[in-house]
């Protein structure tokens, strides 16, 4: 059932990959205003993101549509709309994306947008032209822009920071640390074999640090929501201990979770990145390689000390 805005509303637009501190302040500026005028604070956003269709070769993304949804709800959007973005919408004029999606679907009587949101065939709005059309069709337009004493908060600086390996850059632009979201699959077993039963998963399409291991903190997602399900070590990368006989091994993750015995086939992990422990490297045997799994398992129990706690709370 669609909901009922017929009241009016603050809608905050943007791709918001990331969900940032960025993003995260342009929602606050949003909810105040619904709450002292009694409009409903909604987020209207794009999937896929439009560098997948426009792009010939779009970024890996910080969040995924789920995900983001998740982080717009909980900082006040009561309702998220995903339009979809296609060639067709592509090509809508300024003044129809304006008239007939913000003023007419969403009933906007306020548009909050980033200081360089585009709209409209071949990006051709900007925030002058998005006030000057609100003006004409029934609403007021603010942007903003957030900044650091490093510059803007963006999504491109997070996701920079997240494939060059600096993980508190990347905390300090998103507000929390980087997760990683997929659904666990049947591995090799190999793990279990020397005493580290593992759980491998695939997070596609969301940006990877480098290749390494790392300390983890990890959720089980379900209907209901994300809940702190233990600490672990997580490994990227091609394993080149267990190199193959090409010696083209695929890239991989998969964690090992501290103290849990059960079975995760299947199930939905998010695995937030605490701490980067050293790079992946190539061990001379199976004895050498345990020795050092137990160097870094006791790492990450340090690193991850005193900081599970459900998701909600603990990482936003």
């Amino acid at each position: 059932m669609a909901p009922d805005l017929s009241r009016g509303t603050v809608a905050v637009v943007g791709n918001f990959d990331g969900v940032h501190r960025g993003h995260q302040e342009l929602f606050a500026r949003a909810v105040a205003e619904a709450d002292a005028t009694g409009l409903i604070p909604i987020a209207l956003t794009f999937d896929p993101h439009p560098s997948a269709v426009l792009g010939s070769r779009p970024s890996p993304l910080l969040t995924t549509l789920t995900r983001k949804a998740e982080l717009l709800t909980r900082l006040g959007a009561q309702h998220v709309f995903a339009r979809r973005f296609d060639l067709d919408f592509s090509r809508w004029s300024p003044e129809r994306f304006a008239e007939e999606l913000l003023a007419g679907e969403l009933s906007a009587r306020v548009v909050v947008s980033g200081k360089n949101f585009r709209f409209g065939k071949d990006r051709s709005g900007d925030s002058e032209l998005l006030a000057e059309l609100g003006a004409r069709f029934g609403f007021v337009a603010r942007t903003a822009e957030a900044r650091d004493e490093r510059g803007p908060l963006s999504s491109t600086r997070a996701r920079d920071a997240i494939t060059s390996g600096d993980l508190l850059e990347a905390e300090r632009v998103l507000g929390r640390r980087h997760a990683l979201e997929g659904r666990v699959l049947h591995g090799d077993a190999r793990g279990r074999t020397i005493g580290f039963p593992t759980a491998n998963f695939d997070p596609a399409g969301v940006v990877l640090p480098p290749d390494g291991v790392y300390a983890v903190v990890v959720d089980l997602v379900a209907d209901a929501g994300a809940f702190a399900l233990a600490p672990g070590v997580m490994n990227i990368g091609r394993r080149p201990t267990f190199s193959s006989t090409s010696g083209e091994n695929a890239r991989i993750i998969e964690v090992h979770l501290f103290d849990l015995a059960r079975d995760l086939y299947g199930e939905t992990l998010r695995a937030h990145v605490v701490a980067r422990l050293r790079d992946e490297r190539r061990f001379s045997g199976i004895g050498a390689l345990k020795e050092q799994i137990g160097i870094d398992a006791a790492r990450a129990r340090a690193a991850t000390e005193g900081i599970l706690r459900e998701v909600g709370t603990a990482f936003g």
